[in-house]
């Protein structure tokens, strides 16, 4: 498993997408685990994506808090690193109401 290595403090925005097998009570339990540790760090846009504004710690920390939950042989974790420059990058269409992921969240 690689782990990217980011340099700096700049926040960035990643695309943090998953696909959790969840045919037993296992896989089931690593979905929600997986979940509550993308909330923690961002927003849900889509059942099973989130967009996160980290620095380069916070994302390192991200990704093994994740890559320990997930199991390689049945699951799939995928980040996209949109960068600092990720306004530009994002076109929304549909429903759900957009948002600034810079804005403060509010629970």
């Amino acid at each position: 498993m690689h782990i990217r290595r980011f340099y700096g403090s700049e926040m960035m925005l990643v695309l943090i997408t998953y696909d959790v097998n969840t045919e037993d009570a296992a896989g089931r339990r690593r979905l929600r685990q997986i979940a509550k540790q993308c909330v923690n760090y961002g927003q849900r846009v889509q059942c099973s994506v989130f967009e996160c504004l980290l620095d380069a710690a916070q994302c390192r920390s991200l990704q093994a808090k994740l890559c320990k939950i997930m199991d390689p042989q049945k699951d799939s974790l995928r980040f996209y690193y949109l960068g600092d420059h990720y306004k530009s990058k994002i076109e929304h269409f549909g429903t759900k109401t957009s948002y600034l992921p810079e804005d403060p969240l509010i629970l």
